[in-house]
């Protein structure tokens, strides 16, 4: 256990790239330094070997072999075993709110009508570095019940209320690095840092008040990352001295790669694990990149790949069964819709959102993820008819379905590639990236709280329409040219949306020119956030 007799930051081997504020000082203290830097010696080397893995099993899916569960662990997937528990005030989840660590949106979001928030280094936030330790001094003052803000252009003043939500932190992904620490000359892990620094300095306040240290998990695509993250968790408690299974996480299952591993996933983590994660923006862009090169399984437009398609459908379903035989929670997707001030179009809204999360809770997902507090009452009427006297629906096994099948998983969509959607899909993506790259993960476009997941589907569609040559449904053959002109076009609508001043003001042309890049490639990139790391400071 670290004491306060620990050696100063020059004896520590990490080396900061900036300086530091007396804030921040707190933040990376001596002794938080010390911690993350026993986690990167014991860690970070591993996570080069676990990407390179993800490379090597695509190359193979590229060269024809599909995703299949693995012959070498159904031991695990047909032996009767559960994982370790459920903590009290994570058993009732049935609406969780998502977004960004800035301080307003921290506050909002615990207040919200909702169970738990998921405070998010990840897909909602761009991780510069004083936002990034603007978001663990929020969170820490959260905690602490220590944090206010007042609205410096109206004076209003925002506190928490006395039954706040139950606090979830999510990380960053394995792929993203924190470049302004580096060990032997490389930017550490972003998700150690994420988690060493949330950890470190809540988890003796969250234990006295009866909650714990607890942890979303993204974009993890094999059982052997799971097993990475349970050897972190185990080590900080015994670094702390706390007991085994102190730590839990959910895992949110948004790749194509982990849906046939969810067993294999809860196995590895299972002293720490309580649930998956239906991650479905960020799941139907795996599907793509997974399957980028069969030009049989190319998506149509995003706006027609809804939950009722069958692949959709068949993954939401085999996650609920996977997760209630484990004693584990399934939790449904985000509903990314946000309220309109005009009411015809309000209903509309909140006619979607009980649609989708009535399919969810028909299915047996015991809570569900909203974007807006405005939406939480609707999505928590669904589940609170849903599950009546119950806190979740642990008891809902789906034994009876028909096992699901690999090629239900990967079945085809239908729909159809409109030029409408190609370009509606250039603005929105061209939008995110611009916010991104100035600092903003999270932003509402054309009714839509979009994050990176957004922009990543619209990218890699086009791409891989592009690469295949597929056709519009005007006739139009999708080829790099079309799309460059489709860009330029659309940035002149842009423009005009925006009003001349804010288009000027704003980083466009360089979102543009991402976006290019990313999508005229020869080769797929497999996340626009590492070359768009490079615009943050």
């Amino acid at each position: 256990m670290t004491d306060k007799g620990s050696t100063p930051n020059h004896h520590v081997k990490l080396s900061l790239q900036t300086t530091l504020t007396s804030e921040q000082q707190e933040i990376l203290s001596d002794e938080a330094l010390q911690f993350l830097e026993r986690l990167v010696q014991r860690f970070a080397s591993r996570v080069p070997e676990l990407l390179a893995a993800r490379e090597a099993r695509q190359a193979a899916i590229d060269a024809g072999t599909l995703p299949d569960f693995l012959p070498e662990t159904s031991h695990i997937r047909d032996s009767d075993w559960t994982i370790q528990g459920i903590p009290d005030d994570l058993q009732d989840r049935r609406v969780e709110i998502t977004g960004p660590v800035d301080r307003k949106m921290v506050i909002n979001a615990l207040n919200a009508n909702v169970k738990v928030f998921m405070a998010d280094f990840e897909d909602s936030f761009a991780p510069g570095w004083d936002e990034v330790l603007d978001g663990q001094q929020n969170l820490r003052d959260a905690i602490n019940r220590t944090i206010s803000y007042i609205n410096p252009e109206n004076g209003k003043e925002y506190k928490l209320c006395d039954d706040p939500a139950v606090l979830i932190c999510r990380v960053r992904g394995l792929h993203l690095p924190e470049k302004h620490l580096l060990w032997q000359g490389e930017a550490i892990p972003g998700s150690l840092f994420d988690f060493a620094l949330y950890f470190f300095h809540n988890y003796k306040q969250l234990l006295a008040k009866g909650s714990g240290p607890y942890f979303y998990l993204p974009k993890l695509q094999a059982y052997q990352e799971a097993a990475w993250w349970s050897d972190v968790f185990s080590f900080a408690e015994d670094e702390f001295g706390l007991s085994r299974g102190t730590i839990k996480a959910t895992v949110l299952i948004e790749t194509l790669p982990a849906v046939f591993e969810m067993d294999e996933i809860l196995y590895s983590l299972k002293e720490h694990i309580v649930g998956l994660n239906c991650g479905r923006w960020d799941y139907i862009f795996s599907y793509i990149k997974t399957l980028r090169n069969y030009p049989d399984r190319v998506l149509p437009d995003r706006q027609v790949v809804t939950m009722e398609k069958p692949f959709l459908n068949a993954y939401s379903r085999l996650l609920v069964r996977t997760c209630h035989r484990r004693g584990a929670f399934a939790m449904g997707g985000m509903a990314a819709f946000i309220p309109s001030k005009d009411p015809e179009r309000n209903e509309w809204v909140l006619n979607k959102i009980q649609t989708d999360k009535s399919l969810e809770a028909k299915n047996g997902h015991d809570g569900t993820w909203v974007a807006h507090p405005g939406l939480a009452d609707t999505a928590k009427a669904v589940f609170d008819k849903a599950l009546g006297a119950r806190r979740n629906q642990l008891d809902i096994s789906r034994e009876q379905d028909a096992p699901i099948t690999a090629a239900e998983l990967l079945e085809p969509c239908e729909g159809e590639r409109t030029e409408e959607g190609m370009r509606h899909n250039i603005r929105v993506a061209v939008q995110y990236i611009e916010s991104w790259i100035t600092g903003n993960g999270c932003v509402p476009i054309y009714g839509l709280m979009e994050d990176a997941a957004t922009a990543e589907i619209s990218r890699a569609s086009i791409w891989q329409w592009i690469k295949h040559g597929k056709s519009l449904s005007n006739g139009s053959v999708v080829t790099k040219a079309l799309f460059e002109q489709m860009l330029q076009e659309e940035l002149i609508v842009l423009e005009l949306e925006l009003g001349r001043d804010t288009f000027q003001q704003g980083q466009y042309q360089e979102a543009a020119n991402l976006m290019s890049r990313l999508t005229t490639s020869d080769e797929l990139v497999n996340f626009l956030t590492v070359p768009g790391y490079e615009y943050l400071p």
